[in-house]
């Protein structure tokens, strides 16, 4: 049996933080626990950069070319959608996830989601450092397992020459 082990050290992993200024008190507290963690699995600070975006709806395009940059063993979103009392918030969160996905698929760097989806401020603030966590942490977490992991997994199932 074939174990792939977790892995969250990030010592010689390059980060892009994709975060969007919509919501921007919400996703200042997201960043700085996605920073945090980042740092705290090894990364050094001169291994994350940060790109600021509109809104939540633009996270995927950044991703994207930062992803297909080459620089980077991961990316990560943060950003947070409330829900209004519009369709809005189903078009926004609908893109912004079909976005990310898609450009997991098409790169095939590992893209952390990062994105509060809520009902309303109150839901986000306690995901942004409240009392269910920071999902900026989570987000850092992902990205770190998933860039270490997917090298192993190219390389346990190289065929030999």
């Amino acid at each position: 049996m074939n174990r792939f082990e977790e892995s969250l050290d990030a010592a010689e992993l390059r980060f892009a933080v994709v975060v969007s200024r919509f919501n921007q008190l919400l996703c200042v507290r997201l960043l700085a626990g996605c920073t945090e963690e980042l740092l705290a699995c090894g990364a050094a600070p001169d291994a994350i950069d940060i790109a600021w975006v509109p809104g939540a709806f633009e996270l995927p395009q950044a991703a994207r070319v930062l992803a297909r940059s080459g620089r980077y063993d991961a990316v990560i979103t943060l950003g947070v959608v409330i829900r209004g009392g519009t369709p809005h918030f189903e078009y926004v969160c609908g893109g912004v996830t079909d976005g990310v996905r898609e450009v997991m698929r098409d790169t095939g760097v590992p893209v952390a989601f990062g994105v509060l989806t809520t009902d309303d401020a109150e839901q986000a603030l306690v995901r942004a450092g409240g009392s269910e966590g920071n999902k900026g942490v989570e987000a850092a977490r992902a990205a770190v397992e998933m860039a270490t992991l997917l090298p192993k997994l190219a390389k346990g199932f190289e065929s030999p020459s």
